[in-house]
């Protein structure tokens, strides 16, 4: 059924000329790299987390990494969360959006960053499968050891 654009403006999901608005939302599932790193703003003591997730790709081909490793950053009471429960290995859905920034490092030049900032995050498995896949995984080096493969990137400003 068609309705007409002033209908349509009344919910919010619409712009002034009644499309549908752009949107930046990110759906990751992965395991964290390491454990969160976590700090707080001086201005307002709002806690910040900052975490690596390793996101499996679909196609794994030859000579490729076999996943991405992605900047999550998380603020507030998302933050306290991933400093008390998340730790290295834990397996992971996280839903935010992607910010994109820029800095200038100690050499003078522009450096890009792109990070996932975190609205929610929830455990996909339980603690106990989450514990034995990590105890597993580290031990036959299926699951990413420090510093493997992302030591390429620079993860903090």
């Amino acid at each position: 059924m068609l309705t007409h654009a002033s209908e349509r403006m009344k919910n919010k999901r619409y712009n002034q000329k009644g499309d549908i608005p752009f949107m930046n939302k990110i759906i990751l599932v992965g395991r964290l790299t390491r454990n969160p790193e976590i700090c707080y703003a001086q201005q307002s003591d709002t806690a910040i987390a900052r975490y690596t997730l390793a996101v499996d790709r679909l196609v794994k081909r030859e000579g490729e990494p076999q996943a991405d490793f992605l900047r999550c950053v998380a603020f507030g009471r998302t933050a306290e969360f991933a400093e008390r429960y998340l730790q290295k290995g834990t397996k992971i859905a996280v839903t935010g959006r992607l910010q994109t920034g820029s800095y200038t490092n100690r050499d003078g030049q522009k450096v890009y960053t792109t990070d996932v900032v975190i609205e929610s995050q929830e455990f996909c498995e339980s603690k106990a499968a989450s514990s034995n896949t990590a105890q597993n995984s580290f031990a036959d080096n299926t699951f990413m050891a420090d510093g493997q493969d992302e030591a390429q990137y620079q993860y903090f400003n």
